[in-house]
């Protein structure tokens, strides 16, 4: 139970950082970090929450952005990347990093808070 409300506070909260333009590209790491401050878990269950959340965040906005401008800036930027022009490869792998961001920044905050408990 907890891990699925990980998983929707991470998500909620990247997809908000994700559409205000005053917050910069990486807000949703500190989001992120805070949702596993708040919530304890154990270290693997707080990066799987911290990936999964942030992985579809990101990538459905990206898939929005992208369906907005009929992929013409995916497909050119995945032209400059060995993906052979695929804006899905592009997407997937921006899903990917912005996971990977989320789930090492929800871990960070799941040690921060076993070492403030221990002092």
């Amino acid at each position: 139970m907890r891990f699925s409300i990980a998983v929707l506070l991470t998500l909620l909260a990247g997809t908000a950082v994700g559409l205000l333009s005053f917050i910069p590209w990486w807000g949703f790491v500190v989001s992120s970090l805070l949702v596993a401050v708040l919530l304890p878990q154990t270290p693997s269950m707080s990066f799987a929450a911290g990936f999964l959340g942030m992985f579809i965040s990101w990538g459905a906005l990206a898939w929005w952005i992208d369906q907005l401008n009929q992929h013409i800036l995916s497909s050119q930027v995945a032209q400059i990347f060995p993906l052979q022009g695929s804006s899905a490869a592009l997407l997937l792998i921006t899903g990917i990093l912005g996971g990977l961001l989320a789930g090492l920044a929800a871990l960070t905050g799941t040690f921060i808070r076993a070492t403030s408990k221990k002092s």
